[in-house]
This record gives C-alpha cells, structure tokens and sequence, in this order.
C-alpha cells in the first residue's frame, strides 16, 4: 500500500492517531471522517500508524478516557518524560512488536511436507495424525514421505514441497551451494537431539572401538548429516582417517538393514528407527548411542526456503508455530507410547509400534543380550543454537565439504533462526534460552564458538 493511499485512508483518524504524550493535541474524537486533514506528525507508514495505535489505546486506558487529565499530566511532566514513565510500568515496546507480527490471514493452508520414516521426524511427522497443523490453521496440510535425503533436498529445491524435514547441516549446504546450486535455505528449529547410534553386523560382538574398525565399510544417510559429521568425528579421534582407513557409503536410512543384514556393510551411524530394527531382525547391535559423543546434539530439522518464508509470512510462521507444539508435546517422556502408536503406521514410518516404543522412551533391547533404560536416547527441543551451526560449518570444511574462507557467524545468523525460535517458544509459553551461542563439548573436547579456526586447525586428522 503505497504512502499517499494510507494517508486518505486514515485521514479521517487524525485526532486517533495524534501524538498520545502531546499535551496540545486531543485524542477526544466522535467517529469516521471528524478529524478534518491529516497533520504533519500524523503517521502515515504502517509501522508508524501501528506504533502511533498502540500508544493512544494504553494512554487512554491509563487515563480511562479523561483527556483533560491525559493533557495536564503531559503538560506537567512532558512527553518524554511521560513516555519514561509510562514504559517503565507497562511493555510498551513489547506490544507495539506484537501488534505490529499479528498473525494475518494464512496465505496457503494446504501444504506438503517433506519428510523421511526416521523417529528424528517425530514432529514433523506427528503434526498430521496428531493435528497439530489444524490447530494452527493449516487444514489439509499433509507430510509426504520421500525414500532419502537426496530426494528431500531436490523437492525442496523444486518446489515440489512447501517445507522439509531435513538434516541440521542440509539447510547450511544448500545456502553454501555446497553439493548443489546455492539456494538460500532457513532452519527455523531443530526436531530432535541425539537419537542416533552406531550399530554394528552381529559378527563384530568383539569391536571396542575405532582401532578395530580398520577397513569397515560404513554407510550413513547423506553426506551433509550430523551421521556422517560424528562418525567421522569418533574414528578421527580414535587415530582412524575416515577417508582413508575406512569406506564411508551414502545409503538411504530404509535400505540400511537389508545391508547389514546382507552383509554389504560392517555398521552404520544412523537414525532411528534403523539402529532398533537391525537388533529387532537380529542382524546387528547397538555399538554406541551418539549421545555418548556429544550429550543434547542437534540431528534433523524443520527447513524451509527463505522464498517460502518471505512470501507467505503467515504461512511459515503457522507452520513454525506447530513444528514447535509438537516438538514440546514430544519433549514430555508421559507422551512418547501415544505418539509411538501415531506414527508407527505404513503412511509414516512403517515399523512394528514395539520397535519405535523403544527407540522413544529408551527402554530397549542392544542386541547383546542386554536391556538398557535410557529416557534421553532420543530428546525434542526446537532451539536451534546458532553455535551448533557454528560447528558443523568446522567439520564441513575439516572434511573439504567446503573451502576457502567461511564467515561462520554469519552464515550461522543467516540460516539457524535463533532468536525467531526463541520468540515464538515464549510466545506459546515454553522455556527458551536467552543466549544464542554456547559452548559444546565433544568426546570430551570444549568448543568454543568464538574460535572456529583455532578449532579446525586443533585436529591432527583433517583435509584442509
């Protein structure tokens, strides 16, 4: 709406939308069109004409409509002084932003939604049969499944779907151009943290560690994964040379048991539900949960293009809204066996509800004989620390995902959205971190965000 248009559209609110704290003006006025031409300090941007709203509705609510008193208190005190006061008593600033990101009308409400059949989706995935994309409006919304992350990436890039469930390093690749044409990509919040494993052919009962995996084959789901990043961080720190010591294979997180169990591959790092299976079909164990590499990393994400989220606003942010209830919802461990039963099914994941049971609430088999308990094998937390960004763009250029200079914070700014996260988990009430950066520790080893290259440069095994 261009500027002269508001201003014969709100010529008639003039003495609505005079200044507040302005003991000359009055705010006393009898409806449509008597207010006569609009002023010079009468607002005629958007923003302004919100800001100038907000301020009249609290003044005159403070003043319960007296503008006699309204204008003797400006004129005793003054409007900056006034503006102080009334501030330091009520969020005025606070309100105009809310006013000012009042959800409008839904540009799209029928949505596709990438997805693949891992539990790292459970919200994602959850939001259809469990509604939470018709709580926020998006009714008819429906997650469409795709056979591997490949197949995510160019329907996302295609437009063939709105937004994905993607890898937490895929949406910082896609924006580097890295394996792909540079395509801006936003992560607006993480699904899960750890939820992964390494699981190894029943025949390795005897492995202890990465010196005995000398010239395994190993497969993870794409390249650009936190799968592929920690498997290689373990044998690295184990004196394995991931690209030289070991054979790394992309394989669709489906086909991962058919491997093991065919005896293509030594083990794998990979999502669940597929380190439960392979102990489920008895062809492998669980080596290792990741969470003993680093306790609370990031794995999948809700992803979107900036194109999407720039040109239907109200959209994205109904659909960010659900991707963070239901990553809440599944935070709480009472509620993993209902959601377990919810997207166990052949539309979603297409697994037996005993082996996602397991994988949920970490009361589980390792297929050694052993039962173990643990409720954070896998964990739900939406907060997407732009520090994590920060570490995974280190180990892409470790491996020489990407080269040359890399202005880590930048990039991690850009494309992990840490404070609009942050926003819309107060908004629906739930618990967020003030800061957007923290420091990690993996395999014992402290990173300090701040200092990614004195990072990178500290491993004696690397290809940069």
């Amino acid at each position: 709406m261009g500027d002269n248009k508001k201003q014969e559209q709100y010529a008639g609110f003039t003495h609505a939308l005079a200044d507040p704290f302005d003991s000359q003006t009055s705010l006393v006025h009898s409806g449509f069109g008597s207010g006569g031409p609009a002023t010079n300090d009468t607002p005629v941007a958007e923003e302004e004409i919100i800001d100038r709203t907000v301020e009249s509705s609290v003044v005159r609510a403070i003043f319960q409509g007296d503008d006699l008193s309204r204008r003797g208190f400006m004129g005793l005190v003054g409007s900056s002084a006034a503006l102080s006061i009334i501030s330091s008593v009520f969020p005025l600033d606070a309100a105009k932003a809310w006013a000012k990101d009042a959800p409008g009308s839904l540009e799209k409400k029928e949505l596709k939604i990438g997805f693949i059949p891992i539990t790292c989706g459970t919200p994602i995935i959850m939001g259809d049969p469990m509604k939470f994309y018709e709580k926020h409006g998006l009714v008819g919304t429906k997650v469409v499944k795709a056979a591997g992350w490949a197949m995510i990436r160019d329907w996302a890039m295609n437009k063939e779907v709105d937004c994905a469930h993607m890898l937490s390093p895929m949406p910082l690749a896609l924006t580097l151009g890295a394996g792909s044409t540079a395509t801006p990509f936003l992560m607006p919040a993480v699904e899960n943290v750890n939820g992964q494993a390494i699981t190894l052919h029943i025949k390795h009962k005897n492995v202890k560690g990465p010196q005995d995996m000398k010239g395994f084959t190993f497969c993870v789901p794409f390249d650009y994964s936190m799968h592929n990043m920690l498997l290689r961080y373990y044998l690295a720190e184990g004196g394995v040379d991931p690209d030289k010591e070991v054979k790394i294979r992309v394989v669709p997180p489906p086909e991962m048991v058919a491997n093991l169990k065919a005896g293509n591959v030594d083990g794998y790092l990979s999502p669940d539900p597929f380190n439960q299976r392979a102990v489920f079909e008895g062809a492998g164990f669980i080596f290792k949960l990741t969470k003993e590499l680093w306790p609370g990393h990031p794995c999948c994400a809700f992803a979107a293009s900036k194109e999407f989220a720039t040109q239907m606003p109200n959209t994205f942010k109904a659909v960010f809204r659900s991707i963070i209830d239901a990553t809440m919802f599944a935070h709480k461990p009472e509620n993993r066996k209902d959601i377990a039963v919810a997207i166990a099914p052949r539309n979603y994941l297409n697994q037996p509800v005993e082996v996602v049971e397991q994988v949920l609430t970490g009361a589980y088999p390792d297929g050694l004989g052993n039962n173990h308990n643990e409720p954070d094998r896998i964990d739900f937390n939406p907060f997407p620390w732009q520090s994590m960004a920060v570490w995974i763009l280190t180990q892409m250029k470790r491996w020489g995902y990407i080269k040359g200079d890399v202005d880590y914070r930048t990039i991690a700014e850009q494309v992990f959205l840490a404070s609009e996260c942050r926003d819309l988990m107060k908004e629906g009430g739930y618990p967020a971190p003030s800061e957007t950066y923290t420091t990690h520790t993996i395999m014992g080893k402290s990173f300090d965000p701040s200092k990614p290259e004195e990072y990178l440069q500290s491993f004696a095994i690397r290809r940069t």
